[in-house]
């Protein structure tokens, strides 16, 4: 087994727990469009980028112009809920992992937009733990393709078979296999997460410490 050289990070559902108020602001935006979001609609919502959901839900005619103008109005609502209750929202236990593991290099990388990520990073003090942020913006294809998990590696300088991911949707640890790394699955979103090295409720679990000690 490769030794571990560095974490590779998902956010929504990762860094912070935020599906169900991604779930709350998509319900609210489309609603404003006349559009009812029904629980089908929102369980194809995990883990994809922002302009693939804007089509889905909005209408595959729209322009990229007016997928760009309703992605950012919806993150614009997303922010305006979550600033109120960010640090109740990080998941448990993520800053102390992160002051744990302090010595190995880290990255975001994430299908999230980057105004999003940018946000969370700089208004949760987390951006000290990071030396980058890949967006889904960044690369040719989004997740589960593994071009987010390669770019994160590559700019930290590591292979990818010494990278763990830690991922909560099933597009996400798609990717992070296809890249060929190890991932711990985080189950905020899923209870089950199909070819992950790891299952953790959150970074307060034991197991996680043992199986990263057992490397």
């Amino acid at each position: 087994m490769a030794e571990i050289q560095a974490f590779l990070f998902d956010m929504d559902g990762v860094i912070v727990d935020s599906n169900p108020l991604h779930r709350e602001s998509w319900a609210e935006y489309n609603r404003r469009q006349g559009v009812e979001t029904t629980e089908e609609m929102q369980q194809r919502m995990y883990g994809k980028r922002n302009d693939m959901i804007v089509r889905d839900y909005l209408g595959q005619h729209l322009t990229d112009a007016e997928v760009f103008a309703h992605g950012a109005a919806k993150e614009a609502l997303y922010r305006e809920m979550l600033a109120p209750k960010l640090q109740q929202t990080l998941v448990p236990g993520l800053v102390a992992f992160l002051e744990r593991h302090s010595e190995l290099p880290k990255a975001v990388a994430s299908n999230a937009e980057p105004a999003n990520i940018d946000f969370v990073l700089r208004s949760a003090d987390l951006g000290r733990f990071f030396r980058f942020a890949v967006d889904g913006q960044q690369v040719p294809n989004p997740k589960p393709h593994p071009d987010v998990y390669l770019r994160a590696a590559g700019l930290l300088g590591i292979a990818p078979e010494y990278c763990v991911v830690f991922e909560d949707s099933h597009g996400g640890v798609a990717a992070g296999v296809a890249a060929g790394m190890r991932v711990v699955g985080i189950t905020t979103t899923y209870r089950e997460l199909p070819g992950t090295s790891l299952l953790a409720r959150d970074f307060n679990d034991p197991a996680l410490e043992e199986w990263l000690n057992s490397r």
